[in-house]
């Protein structure tokens, strides 16, 4: 596909489909899209002939970018529906566009909140993230000095927020505040990483509204603070052993620290360097820049609350570069999780996600890394059992999925047990063992 800004399509969003105006016409973009409830999909409506595309509130549903990857990703109609005429146990197949739109099929109508928002972003999901990126090391630096007091704060918190919802349980984190001293978010974790799971980040979410500006800005100490934090970890064989970054956000450095990235990342680099600076002023953003370029990362300017999720997005790109580049089309099984549209008469549906990275054939991509997007399935862990029947497994063998804190979820001998540990399923992985 040749990119063609001025490109005119009309795609069935799913938003607007069979929605109509005062005078009894369909939207733009919400031409009429049959939906009929399919047992299979839990009597939801659905369209199996179909996928639609659901984008963001916070973007254009007409930009071009949208446009041009809903147009060259509509082939994925055919691909969709060969594959369910092929295995009728699938269930939901999608295409998160790197871009920001979802495909997903069968085609379903998505409902707005009582705002009339969607939050729903699937650069965020986990399945996205895994598959999109290897696993990272992630020290995020928020600057705190009497300069970053009012809006620019609070941008700043959002920023961070955002950076931790694109974080998962193959990443490890820590944030540090700074002005003339450091402060760790969390106090008990000085001079370490924890897992990104969603306990440790809600926990430091509600440690970040507790921050507040005042003095003066040492980031040099605050560099300092994250390589040595970065290299400590990574030395001990914890953490994801694999790559690093550090996140500056702040409204401005009035020195590029190039002596300290020689004493820490030069020659290799192996730490990528990525800034935000907050604010509309941009008298300290080639220093920014100059940081985040020469140590392999990104610069990027927030000045407003709605420009915070596509922001924080830039350094995705970033880091699937690699995996990019090398051709690395590697699946990915996420942990499991709750997928309350499909509950049936035995309650909840345990579920896991299958992703891969979507590259492009150009040749752009072997010199740019563009990535795409990432295509996945979800698989309900009942089906993954039914590959395993106990006769197979013999009077002596058993399996059982086991979550990454050690839980048990399934088990020939706990099957009462399992409705009580649905608790632990937001963080479960699965593993299957035979014996």
């Amino acid at each position: 596909h040749e990119f063609d800004a001025d490109l005119q399509y009309e795609y069935f969003n799913a938003v607007l489909i069979n929605e109509r105006d005062e005078e009894g016409n369909f939207l733009e973009l919400g031409k009429e899209f049959i939906l009929v409830p399919n047992d299979h999909f839990n009597n939801l409506p659905v369209n199996i002939s179909l996928s639609d595309v659901q984008v963001p509130t916070n973007m254009y549903n007409k930009d071009p970018a949208i446009v041009n990857g809903v147009f060259w990703s509509e082939s994925l109609n055919k691909v969709f529906v060969d594959n369910f005429d092929r295995d009728p146990s699938l269930i939901w197949q999608y295409f998160g566009s790197a871009k920001g739109f979802f495909r997903q099929y069968p085609g379903i109508k998505w409902e707005p909140d009582e705002n009339g928002v969607i939050a729903f972003d699937c650069r965020n999901r986990k399945w996205y993230i895994q598959a999109a990126t290897s696993p990272k090391d992630v020290v995020i630096l928020v600057d705190v000095s009497g300069s970053m007091k009012g809006l620019r704060l609070t941008i700043a918190k959002q920023t961070v927020s955002s950076i931790l919802d694109t974080l998962g349980d193959d990443d490890f984190f820590n944030i540090i505040a700074y002005n003339e001293e450091l402060h760790y978010v969390e106090p008990c974790l000085n001079g370490t990483l924890v897992q990104a799971d969603r306990a440790n980040k809600e926990h430091f979410r509600e440690h970040l509204n507790k921050l507040f500006a005042k003095g003066i800005g040492m980031l040099d100490i605050a560099l300092n603070e994250a390589f040595n934090i970065l290299s400590d970890f990574n030395h001990t064989g914890q953490g994801s052993i694999c790559s690093q970054a550090i996140m500056l956000i702040t409204d401005g450095a009035v020195d590029t620290y190039d002596t300290i990235f020689a004493k820490y990342n030069w020659p290799d680099r192996k730490v990528r360097m990525f800034t935000y600076l907050i604010g509309r002023e941009a008298a300290f953003a080639d220093n920014l820049k100059w940081m985040a370029c020469a140590n392999k990362g990104f610069f990027t300017q927030i000045s407003t609350l709605a420009d915070v999720q596509e922001n924080v997005m830039e350094y995705l790109h970033v880091l699937s570069r690699p995996k990019v580049i090398d051709q690395e089309h590697d699946v990915v099984w996420t942990e499991a999780y709750i997928d309350s549209t499909l509950a049936d008469d035995q309650g909840l549906v345990l579920m896991t996600t299958v992703a891969m990275p979507v590259f492009s054939k150009q040749n752009e991509t072997r010199s740019k890394g563009i990535l795409l997007g990432v295509v996945g399935t979800d698989v309900p862990v009942k089906e993954l059992l039914k590959a395993i029947p106990k006769y197979k497994l013999g009077i002596h063998g058993y399996a059982f999925a086991i979550t990454n804190n050690g839980y048990i979820l399934t088990h020939p001998e706990l099957r009462p047990l399992v409705r009580k540990l649905f608790v632990d399923l937001f963080y479960a992985f699965i593993v299957i063992i035979f014996t």
